[in-house]
């Protein structure tokens, strides 16, 4: 991309200055290797986004932000319902809840080398992904439950213990979810699919931890050098997808019916305060909780995988943050308090020490987060930076960058029959197929370290330690 286009403010923040229709300026919240690599349809986009009636202060585009369906993904933008405000299909993402679980095992290396091959097939063979497990079949009465409930029913239905909800965004649930705007393909789609990793970017990965930056915080949230970790990472299948296809033509009739232009068919929009925005909203709630439910079914899974080789494993939930989401919160803008509803994708909330809405738990140290996804990379334990609540609306980025990533040989998998390779960069994988993986890491972008390092430079998360694979069960 072209630093010409932009104003730079500071060496993490480049400007795009009001043009043709924007209502508010657009935010490049990077490091300028990061801004040089970004493709420009990640600048186009930003644009479009700026134009829609009542965003506020101004569109942000995070670290790793790559282009997406009319919205880039890791990219914010808050609008305002008293000024007209939009709720946006393509600001939310198709994979509605996509997230990322954290667990502390209660082991160490030591305990887990001797078995960590039995424990990678035990996995594989106890957690559906694709090899003809199914954990339960929802009745129409059941699934209604859970898209109301989210975790807190998969813990009724015992999948888990009350102390997991102590630890996870809303406690589990987002009250004002709506099922009966989920129509029933979508439920039918989802009949089956709890408590699975369904696609190749949902996956389970045992890792250790590698290194650790900050003790202090590390003490406080539990976590020394060589912890065995779980990270649980889904969303919420297809019936997340059959949201988005079901409410498009809604969207875009409420769209006409109140004179709004969308620039780009995929930033079809509705106003909040219409009835097929809260339509649309109620459903997208529902898809939250559809994918807090999935994690909570998995991590009940993993315990039972571990408990068998591991009789003093416990798999407590360190914290649970969803991506692809649009949430109502407070928020200052120029001196004022506003209620806005936040479009995250790609992104999460990364709400600063001390912030009201922040989960008793995590008040002193700020929300943790998670920077790095791709295969067999490194991730990083964040915690939210106090000035980065003045930035993205209180956000942290997802960890797959936008520019190519020079350590993999991604011509070498070509063709692959087996995952020797794999296997020798030190990560026992199992999942339904190979191609998935190459999949995967063709798609794999910059080293989570690069964009780990520009969230710590823009000041909008702080890492914790360093997570590296040792296990993954993808779908």
């Amino acid at each position: 991309m072209q630093l010409h286009r932009f104003t730079q403010k500071s060496p993490t923040e480049w400007q795009i200055e009001l043009q043709g229709l924007m209502r508010v300026t657009g935010v490049l919240l990077a490091t300028e290797d990061l801004i040089r690599v970004m493709d420009d349809a990640v600048y186009q986009q930003v644009v479009q986004v700026a134009s829609l009636p009542g965003v506020v202060q101004a569109v942000y585009a995070l670290p790793d932000a790559r282009p997406g369906y009319g919205f880039p993904r890791g990219a914010v933008a808050a609008f305002d319902p008293e000024q007209g405000g939009v709720i946006v299909s393509g600001a939310v993402g198709v994979d509605i809840g996509w997230g990322a679980r954290v667990l502390r095992t209660g082991l160490n290396l030591t305990h887990l080398l001797p078995c960590r091959e039995a424990l990678a097939n035990l996995l594989h063979t106890l957690i559906p992904n694709g090899n003809g497990m199914k954990v339960i079949r929802l009745s129409g009465r059941g699934m209604d439950a859970m898209l109301r409930g989210g975790a807190r029913w998969a813990v009724d239905m015992g999948y888990g213990v009350p102390a997991d909800l102590e630890r996870i965004e809303g406690q589990g649930c987002i009250l004002d979810a709506n099922p009966a705007q989920v129509s029933e393909l979508a439920k039918t789609r989802q009949l089956e699919e709890m408590g699975t990793l369904h696609s190749p970017n949902h996956a389970l990965e045992v890792q250790r931890v590698a290194q650790v930056y900050d003790r202090q915080t590390a003490k406080a949230l539990g976590i020394q050098l060589d912890d065995i970790m779980v990270n649980i990472r889904c969303g919420s299948h297809g019936l997340g997808q059959q949201i988005s296809v079901d409410h498009y033509p809604r969207l875009a009739t409420a769209a006409r019916r109140h004179d709004i232009t969308f620039p780009n068919r995929h930033l079809t929009c509705a106003p909040l305060a219409s009835e097929a925005g809260q339509n649309y909203l109620g459903a997208v709630h529902a898809g939250v909780n559809c994918a807090l439910a999935n994690r909570q079914m998995l991590t009940h899974l993993a315990r039972r995988a571990f408990a068998r080789l591991f009789s003093e494993s416990r798999l407590d939930v360190l914290y649970d943050v969803s991506y692809n989401t649009c949430q109502l919160e407070s928020h200052r803008v120029e001196s004022q308090q506003y209620t806005l509803y936040v479009h995250r994708k790609g992104a999460s909330r990364a709400l600063g020490p001390g912030h009201a809405d922040l989960l008793p738990t995590w008040r002193d140290i700020g929300q943790p987060g998670l920077i790095g996804d791709a295969a067999n990379t490194n991730s990083y334990i964040t915690v939210a930076a106090a000035s980065g609540q003045e930035r993205a609306f209180g956000s942290s980025c997802h960890g797959v960058g936008p520019a190519p990533n020079p350590s993999w040989p991604v011509q070498a998998w070509r063709g692959l029959e087996n995952l020797d390779v794999l296997r020798r960069l030190g990560t026992l994988v199992r999942g339904p197929a190979v191609n998935g993986v190459v999949e995967e890491l063709s798609e794999a972008g910059s080293d989570s370290g690069v964009i780990m390092d520009a969230a710590e430079q823009v000041g909008l998360a702080r890492r914790v330690a360093r997570l590296s694979p040792l296990i993954r069960i993808r779908g």
